[in-house]
């Protein structure tokens, strides 16, 4: 069997073995690269010496210093992935915050009704200053405008009307003199409940329930019939 020999002269890491002895590297004539190792990997080189077959196995080795530190790597993703989230988190809570609804600023799901000057509605002031039949904008649930009705009988409905119209979302203005919401926009025209008579609007004006809550107006959502129709309320 051949003797087997290390080579620390020239490469501490070179292993050579020859059929007739010790073999040099250094002496050596290079033959052909064996295909499918790597420059890191093993590689393996025949070389002919005196008539023999030499076999010589070359292994490479990364210095201790350039070997990736595992604890410093994890560091770095940790670092990085709080510099992504961060700007990420910022921007998407506007985002978030625009389906949630706002507070209601009243007891329950409720929200108090706010005047132009945005207090909160007092009814028995807003009784003296809003004669029968009156329908003036307020404030309503979601920051929308609702109508707060004043009764003939000078008390307030305990029903408010959502003012947005339901063909494109134009705010309907109350016509006194002909008693009907009409839609500037396209002429939807709704009655003094702000039930559709005329479209192209498809649907009537959202209701709410106006209580009063230690004397001010609170809107409720409405999700019962609409009486006005007999049906189930399209709003909710």
């Amino acid at each position: 069997m051949a003797s087997t020999a290390l080579s620390t002269a020239s490469n501490p890491t070179q292993l050579c073995s020859a059929k007739n002895g010790v073999f040099s590297p250094s002496k050596a004539l290079v033959g052909k690269r064996i295909k499918g190792l790597g420059s890191f990997g093993r590689e393996k080189k025949e070389k002919q010496s005196g008539g023999g077959l030499v076999r010589c196995q070359a292994t490479s080795s990364i210095p201790a210093d350039r070997v990736p530190d595992m604890g410093k790597r994890q560091l770095m993703n940790l670092l990085l992935l709080g510099a992504v989230s961060l700007p990420t988190a910022i921007m998407l809570v506007p985002y978030a915050a625009f389906f949630v609804p706002p507070g209601s600023g009243g007891a329950g799901s409720g929200t108090y009704a706010k005047d132009a000057l945005g207090n909160d509605v007092i009814a028995s002031e807003w009784i003296k200053k809003h004669g029968p039949n009156d329908r003036t904008l307020t404030q309503g649930l979601k920051g929308d405008p609702t109508y707060l009705i004043v009764e003939a009988d000078r008390t307030l409905a305990t029903y408010g009307i959502n003012a947005v119209c339901t063909h494109l979302g134009c705010v309907v203005p109350w016509n006194k003199a002909e008693n009907k919401f009409i839609c500037p926009c396209h002429g939807s025209r709704y009655n003094n409940q702000g039930k559709v008579v005329r479209g192209p609007a498809p649907l009537s004006l959202a209701l709410v329930h106006a209580d009063i809550d230690d004397g001010k107006v609170l809107f409720v959502p409405w999700v019962e019939t609409d009486f006005r129709t007999g049906e189930d309320p399209w709003w909710t």
